[in-house]
């Protein structure tokens, strides 16, 4: 059988004629939008940082225009090829109810992280506890959310798996309370270790005067009389403070002569065999 070459060629003339023009105007205005949509998304992250929005909501807005550009970009290619709008805006509503079923989890990130966006839990700068992970918080996204730990680990943390759990914003209020235990011998006068623990807070400029600092007996332990101390601080000073005032109520106590109770051994005797 004689294979109609002329029919094919004439076939294929036509075809590339009617819409090999609109195949390279698609693929011309694909290219385009792509290129357009990440200029508008930096522009739209310059111009948001210029007005003072908050910078927690710069990723979010910045990536909504992104979509969007590229959304209307891929309707106009669709045009090109004489569909109807109505037909695609159907279409995409059901494309998106089987990807919406496909992907709840992804979805499920999305809407979490609008909800932190709106109700801002925590903002970018904040040093939080989240989903079990502590550090400062660097980007609230619309999937994740990027923290670096105190040893500049950065984790990324699905925003499911933030909101809707406790969360621990160390940073939003001015001022912190640490909460110290110092245990001293039964045979130590209190009185001299209270005031001798005092007189530590009180040379201390960091320790605010309000609300006033707790030194107080708290318990009698095992082998110790434990003493409750409790100043007040700015949250910047908190680390600092814990640790110069460890080693200054030490050192302070010692010369007081008050003495650091320390647990007493666990001795266990042996009962040897008469094999042994």
């Amino acid at each position: 059988m004689e294979i109609p070459w002329n029919l094919w060629i004439d076939e294929t003339i036509r075809i590339l004629s009617t819409y090999g023009l609109n195949v390279v105007g698609a693929i011309a205005l694909l290219v385009a939008g792509r290129v357009a949509a990440g200029a508008v998304r930096s522009a739209t992250r310059r111009a948001l940082g210029r007005v003072g929005i908050d910078a927690s909501l710069v990723p979010f807005l910045s990536s909504l225009t992104y979509y969007l550009v590229l959304a209307i970009v891929v309707v106009a290619v669709l045009s090109l090829f004489g569909i109807e709008t109505t037909s695609v805006v159907a279409m995409l509503g059901a494309a998106g109810l089987a990807v919406g079923l496909a992907l709840q989890g992804t979805l499920t990130n999305v809407a979490a992280g609008v909800m932190l966006l709106i109700f801002r839990p925590f903002r970018i700068g904040d040093f939080v506890d989240a989903a079990g992970v502590a550090g400062t918080v660097t980007e609230v996204g619309l999937f994740t959310t990027t923290l670096n730990t105190a040893d500049n680990v950065c984790i990324i943390v699905p925003n499911s798996s933030i909101y809707g759990q406790i969360i621990k914003n160390f940073s939003t209020n001015d001022t912190r309370r640490n909460d110290m235990v110092v245990g001293v011998s039964y045979d130590d006068d209190l009185n001299l270790a209270i005031d001798t623990i005092r007189s530590v807070l009180a040379s201390d400029a960091r320790v605010l005067a309000e609300p006033e600092a707790l030194v107080a007996v708290a318990e009698m332990g095992d082998s110790s009389v434990n003493l409750f101390v409790r100043p007040w601080c700015k949250r910047q000073d908190y680390w600092a403070l814990r640790f110069d005032l460890v080693q200054r109520m030490k050192t302070e106590l010692e010369a007081a002569g008050c003495s650091i109770a320390c647990p007493p051994p666990d001795v266990r005797v042996h009962q040897a065999s008469a094999d042994d």
